[in-house]
């Protein structure tokens, strides 16, 4: 999933010194939360039912995101 398609996941390449007798590491990932960059939440926000948000850690389905690991092919 490219950065166009996942607005949460966030890419960095790790500082490296001039001196650093480590091989370069490539690009690492992080995920940002949805409910980080929501300023507010919208009155009328669509709900899980009580268990299916117990399962997923959310009651509001626009905040849920699901974590696909970046490093597996």
């Amino acid at each position: 999933m490219s950065q166009q398609q996942n607005p949460f996941r966030r890419y960095y390449l790790p500082f490296r010194g001039r001196f650093d007798p480590c091989p370069p590491l490539g690009p690492k990932v992080f995920v940002v939360p949805p409910n980080v960059l929501t300023g507010f939440q919208p009155p009328d926000y669509p709900q899980f039912p009580p268990l299916e948000a117990l399962q997923k850690g959310t009651l509001w389905e626009p905040f849920f995101d699901y974590y696909e690991s970046p490093y597996r092919k």
